[in-house]
């Protein structure tokens, strides 16, 4: 029998049919929706009189434009496109979490929290961080407003297939040193479009000491590499963590079937990229996209040393909107505001790891902050860090506390930054006004973020005791 990759046998187990020109009906296990893409969706089947295939394979739950702050307990419909989720997922009989619901949440965070991710499974949603359920070993990609309609309509998709790439990553973590800080280090390493038409495959020994909710944190930054798939392998971590959130699926009843679906001994990827994870420092962007960064104690790139025409002006505008001068230092930067959530860095692991550096730092956000906002990802992840006490020390530390939502990732809601204001930010994206208009935005780790809060500057975690 051929060897096949993990992302081989998930394909070929969800292929309905192969056409002449090569590409893949390809079979949804489970559909994601919110409300920013799937209204124009579910308009393309009323247009033309069609219903949902099976409403039980779809998770809804807003997340985009929900309000974070204390003016969503005042408002039951913050907007029409959450008003149009919840009117068509009940014409539908599709299960959604209302705005004030105790199983609300951002979809990525939220989905796997709930059970609904499930490990050699096949998962598709309207958003471009759809990878991140990989980390349980699902076949998980970002589909377009057409491809959600189609899902709605079939529970199938038409697409090609993609190419293996393995990202070996060996060695172990320095403390400080979080999954954020590799995913920086990926996108750096391969760029923008290294992994485009592939499906990145996590591997090696570092990938084994990372935790289940570190490798979501990865496999959710692939698409900033260009990867539209991430995967890991679902060991016992993943299987554990699902049996705890649908222990009536049965541990038993998927664990040998997502044994079998590991990547075979002789298999062979086409393009292989080797990393020491004890290499890798924390990091964080400098320009205006997630591959242009690089070690928090390193230095502004010179556009004068790029080569390639393209690539300088890319970095020399970037630098302009960004404000920053060739061979500065970005350690000591200056840092207007903090924000701590997406659907990269706002579990309950990644708030924790906020708070423990809020204690070693033993006082309150630095007065130059204007603001530290921590958005937990899920109603079921801040219910859990309330209860351990984690919302006391950072809010007795200054930041505050939020209800759950996409928030300041994308600015489509209340939460934006003002003009030319730099914001330390765990999300996924330092796009151009992502943030608001004219922001600037810098991507690391929680524990970098928090770090910048309680100094009011870009500082290197890793310095801090980490005993």
């Amino acid at each position: 029998m051929l060897a096949c990759t993990l992302y081989d046998k998930l394909w070929n187990a969800h292929t309905v049919r192969v056409y002449d020109d090569g590409t893949t009906l390809l079979y949804i296990d489970t559909h994601f929706i919110h409300e920013v893409t799937s209204p124009q969706a579910f308009g393309i089947l009323s247009g033309g009189g069609l219903d949902v295939h099976d409403g039980r394979a779809i998770v809804a739950t807003p997340d985009h434009n929900v309000p974070t702050d204390v003016s969503r307990r005042r408002s039951m419909y913050p907007c029409g496109q959450v008003a149009s989720l919840l009117s068509h997922c009940s014409l539908h009989c599709i299960r959604c979490s209302p705005v004030h619901g105790g199983r609300q949440g951002i979809v990525h965070v939220a989905g796997p929290e709930q059970g609904a991710t499930l490990p050699a499974g096949s998962v598709a949603c309207g958003d471009s961080h759809t990878s991140t359920h990989g980390a349980l070993g699902a076949l998980s990609q970002g589909i377009g407003t057409s491809d959600v309609a189609n899902v709605l309509l079939a529970q199938a998709m038409r697409q090609k297939r993609n190419r293996g790439l393995l990202i070996s990553l060996e060695g172990q973590l320095r403390p400080g040193c979080y999954a954020k800080d590799v995913a920086l280090h990926v996108a750096a390493r391969i760029g923008a479009g290294g992994g485009a038409g592939y499906c990145m495959e996590l591997w090696g020994s570092a990938m084994e000491r990372v935790t289940l909710e570190g490798r979501m944190s990865l496999c959710n930054m692939s698409i900033e590499a260009g990867a539209r798939f991430s995967l890991t392998r679902a060991d016992n971590a993943a299987l554990n963590y699902m049996h705890a959130r649908r222990p009536s699926h049965g541990r038993l009843a998927y664990g040998a079937e997502v044994r079998d679906t590991a990547t075979d001994a002789l298999a062979r990827h086409s393009r292989m990229v080797t990393l020491r994870a004890d290499s890798i420092e924390p990091q964080i962007t400098w320009g205006t996209t997630p591959y242009m960064s690089t070690s928090v104690r390193g230095c502004v790139p010179d556009p004068a040393a790029i080569h390639t025409p393209r690539d300088k002006s890319e970095v020399e505008a970037a630098l302009d909107y960004m404000s920053l001068e060739p061979g500065m230092p970005l350690a000591c930067l200056g840092v207007d505001f903090v924000f701590i959530g997406s659907c990269t860095n706002a579990r309950s692991e990644d708030i924790r790891a906020a708070a423990h550096v809020v204690r070693l730092m033993k006082g309150r956000v630095h007065r130059r902050i204007r603001g530290a906002i921590v958005v937990p990802g899920s109603m079921a992840s801040k219910a859990q860090l309330e209860m351990e006490g984690v919302d006391d020390i950072l809010t007795r530390a200054g930041f505050e506390w939020r209800e759950p939502g996409c928030s300041m990732c994308i600015a489509m809601n209340r939460d934006q930054l003002t003009s030319r204001e730099r914001c330390v930010s765990t999300s996924n994206r330092s796009f151009e006004g992502r943030q608001g208009p004219m922001s600037r935005t810098h991507l690391a780790s929680p524990a970098t973020a928090a770090l910048a809060a309680m100094t009011g500057y870009v500082c290197d975690a890793s310095a801090l005791a980490w005993s």
